[in-house]
């Protein structure tokens, strides 16, 4: 499951993008509240205590270079972790930054997954409003559709094979305590944006403080 679930949610995120407009769904943008709520929560009751708990001096270092790699990766996804996306770009070249900046970022989440832990479904939540929104800048753009396949399809992969090589290369195993860190400064930035800019003028209507909390909670009892 570990491998398949972040497959799947990126086509789940596909099909979405068929039916809704992200940019206009009330119903997609409290999808994308949840994802916020329920990424931050899992991020703090679960990853956040694992980390500390190695007792490691100057792990916070790694948490803020990770908000801070996140800062230098959206200069170049334009936000698309967290919801935004400018589908004005009619440009024929293939985004290759784009996908290199998307593909680190999914890379390093699909490092401290595991199959029992609650961070593979956050991870999955999340994922599906981003493919959602990254469909459709692809499909209005003017690249060939095997380019927009291709684009998704080493996307989707990128999430499993961030977790096959946690597992598989003694290295990053080593290592994982540090990757875990820099994940979580990452999450933190991607899923506090995603609920500050849910709350447009400072501002949260009834629906999106309830698919808020509603996060939180399930991130909790589950």
């Amino acid at each position: 499951m570990i491998y398949l679930l972040p497959l799947v949610s990126v086509l789940i995120g596909y099909v979405i993008s068929r039916f809704l407009n992200p940019g206009t769904s009330t119903g997609f943008k409290l999808l994308l509240s949840f994802s916020g709520a329920y990424l931050l929560s899992v991020t703090i009751f679960e990853l956040l205590p694992e980390v500390y708990a190695e007792a490691i001096d100057g792990i916070g270092i790694f948490i803020m270079l990770g908000l801070l790699l996140q800062i230098l990766l959206e200069f170049v996804s334009k936000g698309v972790e967290h919801g935004h996306m400018h589908t004005t770009d009619k440009s024929t070249a293939f985004p290759l930054m784009l996908l290199v900046s998307l593909s680190i970022h999914a890379l390093l989440e699909g490092v401290p997954l595991d199959e029992k832990g609650h961070l593979l479904h956050g991870v999955v939540i999340h994922k599906i409003p981003v493919a959602a929104i990254l469909s459709v800048f692809l499909i209005h753009s003017k690249l060939a559709k095997w380019k927009v396949f291709l684009f998704l399809g080493i996307f989707a992969l990128m999430t499993p094979l961030g977790s096959f090589l946690k597992m598989n290369v003694p290295l990053i195993a080593e290592s994982s305590v540090y990757l875990n860190a820099i994940v979580i400064g990452i999450f933190l930035h991607v899923s506090t944006t995603i609920l500050f800019e849910a709350s447009r003028n400072h501002k949260f209507n009834a629906s999106k403080l309830l698919v808020i909390v509603a996060g939180i909670l399930l991130a909790y009892f589950i």
